[in-house]
């Protein structure tokens, strides 16, 4: 299915360019870029209540085609992963079937191979085409359409939620689309997008964003598989803070028998400042009417899954951040999220060091802690080494 919708987009391309003639009838084919990275990432994982390490090495390579031409713009990205090691055969036997799953209208994803302990997996996460003609911009395809305006958590993205503990994947997620904005003025815009699923399940919003008293705002409604959705959002900033946030209420198209909710609500809001010296502090908080206040059992951490509607099992969690630029090649951060209902909770300490312009070394940690049949309780301890060369 890779390789048809590769030989399908590269003609595509060619075909459209072969039209594209200057004044002096020479052929000119546009602008055409490629970029990406290939990468090694080590896993080592101290899982609870057991003295044994897993670990699991993964090669990981992305490539990014772009074409521009007199209006019209198209993109392919594709992530190719090789993962191996303990954790694959022992601790998580099932990662090489989440992986090949495709949560997309088209199946752009392919497993070349499989076993016990390893598996080879690609996925086109990017193919799209955009047309603009003065304020009106057209998108067709595999795209991400980025509808939050908060760090963490963002209850308005409700066409392709992100994992905040997937550090790895920093294009994020896209889905199979169609994509209308119309640009208004110099700071508004209003948006219509159509998105259609793995299982031929539609959602259909359109979204007016302005700005006001230096602050941007945005209003959203319409239609998942399952529920009206009405949300608000805003950026801005106070006294050289940012501050920003979103709400999207969920009105389910039908109410399963025996059930006591209705409508959900799902907020969050942050705040973040970088002070002179560079030190960087960010703070955040969500609240779902439909979460917990008791012990959340399970969380999200291994969830691709998710969507603005299940950002979080509990009531409410409580973000902070502090970063550090230690010199001018290393940073150093320090995040945790807690649960306040169950007191279970996230620490990610990490260091981001750069080797050279495209050499860079990363570490991180995804420390959990918890009570059993807590939100951050079974998972134990993740420590992560990422080598990674951009081009």
């Amino acid at each position: 299915m890779i390789s048809k919708t590769l030989l399908f987009s590269i003609a595509f391309l060619t075909i459209i360019s072969s039209y594209a003639q200057d004044s002096s009838n020479k052929v000119d084919y546009g602008t055409f870029a490629l970029k990406g990275h290939l990468q090694y990432l080590e896993n080592v994982w101290n899982q609870p209540n057991t003295e044994k390490m897993g670990t699991m090495g993964s090669i990981n390579n992305r490539l990014d085609f772009e074409w521009f031409k007199s209006g019209f713009e198209a993109n392919i990205g594709m992530r190719n992963f090789i993962n191996y090691g303990q954790m694959v055969y022992d601790y998580y036997p099932y990662l090489a079937d989440q992986t090949k799953q495709d949560f997309g209208f088209m199946n752009l994803t392919k497993q070349w191979f499989s076993d016990s302990s390893y598996f080879f997996t690609s996925t086109i996460d990017r193919a799209n085409l955009s047309i603009t003609h003065k304020n009106l911009e057209v998108i067709a395809g595999r795209q991400r359409i980025n509808w939050g305006t908060n760090l963490v958590w963002n209850p308005n993205d409700i066409f392709n939620t992100f994992n905040y503990f997937d550090f790895d994947y920093v294009e994020r997620p896209g889905c199979d689309a169609l994509k209308v904005q119309y640009y208004t003025g110099m700071a508004s815009s209003a948006q219509l997008a159509w998105k259609i699923d793995a299982d031929n399940k539609h959602t259909i919003a359109a979204m007016y964003k302005f700005n006001k008293w230096n602050y941007d705002f945005q209003f959203l409604g319409g239609k998942m598989p399952d529920d009206i959705v009405l949300g608000a959002g805003w950026s801005g900033q106070i006294n050289g803070a940012g501050f920003n946030g979103e709400a999207s209420w969920f009105i389910p198209t039908e109410i399963p028998k025996g059930s006591d909710h209705y409508s959900v609500l799902v907020a969050s809001a942050g705040a973040n400042y970088t002070f002179p010296n560079s030190l960087y502090i960010h703070a955040s908080a969500i609240y779902n009417s439909d979460g917990t206040s008791r012990k959340a059992i399970v969380g999200n951490f291994l969830d691709r899954d998710i969507n603005a509607k299940t950002l979080t099992p509990s009531r409410m969690e409580i973000f902070g951040e502090v970063a550090y630029q230690i010199s001018p090649l290393i940073r150093g951060t320090l995040a945790g999220i807690i649960n306040p209902f169950d007191g279970s909770a996230f620490v990610g300490p990490s260091l981001d060091i750069s080797i050279s312009d495209n050499v860079g070394l990363f570490l991180i940690g995804q420390l959990f802690a918890g009570d059993e049949f807590t939100e951050y309780g079974s998972y134990g301890q993740l420590l992560y080494g990422r080598l990674k060369y951009s081009f």
